[in-house]
């Protein structure tokens, strides 16, 4: 099981390049080339949301990127640090630049402030990868996709099909 992992600080002018060695890594472990504008968009889009997440919470902690090759799937996980629902932000080291966590003046509530642009990515991820789960715990949210690989068994013969 082959892993690139790959860590950037929350700023928007990363995602592209997070979306250029997704692609590449990609098509080296196999994924159809009709797919790999899929699997661009879609961690375009996952990290897009970390990164506004990080930021709209005063995190500068970096976006992880892990993209895995196993025997018959490509996946990548992308995760942010944003404490989930029910999560102690103070217990996950999540903080403003000012060492104080929560909604304040300078930061939107969180509950309320980006939570449609939020599902919206989310539905746009959702459409475009047939396989993605979406976890989120007091350390942080992860957004794992996966691909299928084409199988490295050779393909049977004319001859071997047309035996009974």
């Amino acid at each position: 099981m082959a892993t690139v992992e790959l860590r950037f600080s929350a700023q928007p002018e990363h995602v592209r390049t997070a979306r250029l060695v997704a692609a590449a890594v990609a098509r080296r472990a196999g994924v159809d080339e009709a797919v790999l504008d899929e699997v661009r968009l879609a961690v375009g889009e996952a990290c897009s949301r970390a990164v506004g997440l990080h930021r709209s919470h005063g995190i500068t902690a970096p976006v992880s990127v892990a993209l895995t090759e196993e025997e018959k799937a490509f996946s990548i996980e992308v995760g942010d640090s944003v404490p989930g629902p029910g999560g102690d932000p103070a217990e996950s080291g999540a903080r403003n630049g000012s060492g104080v966590s929560g909604a304040g003046p300078d930061r939107p509530d969180p509950e309320t402030d980006g939570e449609g642009e939020d599902e919206m990515g989310l539905a746009v991820i959702s459409g475009l990868v047939d396989d993605v789960e979406v976890r989120s715990g007091a350390g942080g949210g992860v957004i794992r996709m996966s691909w299928p690989t084409p199988r490295h068994d050779p393909e049977p013969t004319a001859d071997a099909a047309a035996r009974p």
